[in-house]
């Protein structure tokens, strides 16, 4: 069974995630298949929009195939550097494209499955949707232009979202940037089937209904204050300090992650903001995925919460006042000729 299927019909390009019983997360012959077909339908005029979706009912994507990545880092390969490199290309590919990309995010969308749908044109979420970018978890940083989309969300929201992990309902996807319409996941097929008969800004305004409220952006205001701050530790005092019941959460949360990946996702993050493109903040990921895969973090992180699901990471350095500025600034240096190299459109 292919792990991508693709096909033309009615109009549009159809690529669907086959790996259900994966959450149908990535890797690399799917990111393959997608750029061709991609490439393929530009310019062909029997395509007049992309549509993806995702098999089975349980999301999206789940994200990158993490355990292929746990062998790599473990072993010293670097199969997961050419992955990324492709799927990174990829996310811009979509960001770029000349036609509707349209992302069904219904259920979940994590990590890579947040790449190949959120820089889409037209992306739709579901009252089952549920969106995350959960890197630090597993001492790894948010990537596939995540910091690009976090760091564009209203006021803090982004950092809270990167640095405790936090999962958006369809409301709060919606209120981030990360998504753009709600509709009833009963009703998608029959919006699909609508796309293929009437234009795209058409089947939006019959089948798209008001979004539900955002919880997140009800907490804005202890986000944004907690958040400015510079550094990772100054944010859990601050949140701590606080005396909101979600705040003393958030501050739990984010101590449970690695301190390193939380230092450098932070670091990301306010340097995201400042980026004038997309493919500048990917091609600055893909140092920091490249430094990531031989840190002891991400290893340790992927074999607590994955491998062996003890869910009890021995962090290297432990707390976040260990992290020296040599280690963050480690995880930035320039690649040479093994740069990702993308330039804006």
């Amino acid at each position: 069974m292919s792990e991508v299927l693709i096909e033309k019909r009615d109009g549009l390009g159809r690529i669907t995630l086959n790996r259900p019983k994966a959450i149908n997360a990535l890797n690399h012959n799917m990111v393959a298949q997608m750029a061709k077909a991609l490439e393929e339908w530009k310019s062909d005029d029997d395509v007049k929009a992309v549509v993806l979706t995702g098999a089975g009912e349980r999301g999206l994507c789940a994200g990158g195939d993490i355990v292929s990545i746990y062998h790599d880092a473990k072993d010293g390969k670097t199969g997961s550097l050419d992955f990324w490199r492709d799927e990174y290309i990829l996310n811009a590919e979509i960001a770029n494209y000349p036609k509707p990309y349209i992302a069904i995010m219904d259920g979940i969308v994590m990590g890579g499955g947040v790449g190949v749908s959120a820089h889409g044109d037209i992306r739709i979420v579901t009252e089952r949707s549920m969106i995350g970018m959960p890197e630090t978890g597993i001492g790894f940083i948010p990537d596939v232009g995540g910091t690009y989309l976090l760091s564009r969300a209203p006021g803090e929201l982004g950092t809270h979202i990167a640095l405790t992990t936090a999962r958006l309902s369809a409301g709060d996807a919606i209120a981030c940037g990360f998504a753009d319409h709600f509709i009833p996941s009963e009703n998608i097929e029959t919006f699909i089937e609508a796309l293929a008969s009437s234009t795209v800004e058409q089947a939006v305004a019959q089948f798209a209904e008001p979004a539900p409220v955002s919880e997140l952006l009800a907490q804005q205001s202890w986000i944004d204050a907690a958040y400015s701050a510079d550094n990772v530790a100054t944010i859990v005092e601050r949140l701590r300090a606080s005396g909101i019941p979600e705040a003393e959460k958030a501050a739990e949360a984010i101590l449970g992650k690695s301190p390193v990946a939380l230092s450098v996702t932070l670091r990301s993050l306010r340097h995201a903001k400042g980026a004038g493109s997309l493919e500048e903040v990917l091609n600055e990921e893909f140092r920091v995925s490249t430094a990531a895969l031989r840190s002891h973090d991400l290893v340790e992180g992927i074999r607590a919460q994955v491998v062996e699901k003890d869910r009890n990471p021995q962090w290297s350095p432990a707390t976040l006042s260990d992290v020296t500025e040599e280690a963050v600034v480690a995880y930035f240096a320039p690649l040479g000729e093994r740069e990702l190299g993308l330039t804006s459109h």
